[in-house]
């Protein structure tokens, strides 16, 4: 038992004796640092082989955006507010009213927002709305279901459930002033 308890003191003791060794050296590095002239010798980290030195970051090459919010101007709110709410079941999130009429809707479906305005008719009650518009929107959610639920709440699809060359499988819908949205399977 005595063998054991000396070994552990001088263990101790080699380990305080180290400590102070560190101690001596880092401060006589530091004073030869003050002294005019002199070299100090510095320590040298190497990293693992297994580690390599990282690149430097460069700057985007290109925009990077986060998201995309669409906004649609319509000839009839409450009849879009009525096709994007009950029909695709978007979220109504904040309405837009001037002297009591609605002028404008943000819904959302999960992450992802769309804005409805009353066309003002400054540029004519003719104009024509989304012609050769298409947004994408991808799912986690089943397609053929979500086309069933549409179909089954009075909407019309533009295009049936099909699987892509590239993988996923996609469905579409045409808002009623013309603007085409295809909901798609990631992957």
């Amino acid at each position: 038992m005595a063998g054991k308890k000396k070994d552990k003191e001088t263990k101790k003791a080699a380990k305080k004796a180290k400590k102070s060794e560190k101690k001596a050296r880092k401060k006589a590095a530091k004073e030869a640092a003050k002294a005019p002239g002199q070299k100090v010798a510095k320590r040298v980290v190497r990293r693992k082989a297994s580690a390599p030195p990282r690149p430097a970051r460069r700057p985007p090459a290109s925009l990077r955006l986060r998201s995309a919010s669409p906004s649609f101007t319509v000839n009839d709110i409450e009849k879009s507010l009525a096709f994007y709410r009950d029909v695709l079941h978007f979220t109504v999130n904040e309405r837009w009213q001037e002297e009591g009429v609605l002028k404008g809707v943000e819904v959302v479906a999960g992450s992802v927002t769309f804005w409805l305005s009353q066309d003002d008719w400054k540029k004519g009650r003719d104009r024509v709305k989304g012609v050769g518009f298409r947004i994408y929107c991808t799912t986690a959610q089943d397609i053929d279901a979500l086309a069933e639920g549409i179909k089954a709440r009075g909407g019309t699809l533009a295009e049936e459930p099909k699987d892509q060359p590239w993988g996923g499988r996609d469905f579409a819908v045409t808002d009623p002033d013309g603007f085409g949205i295809t909901f798609a399977s990631e992957g």
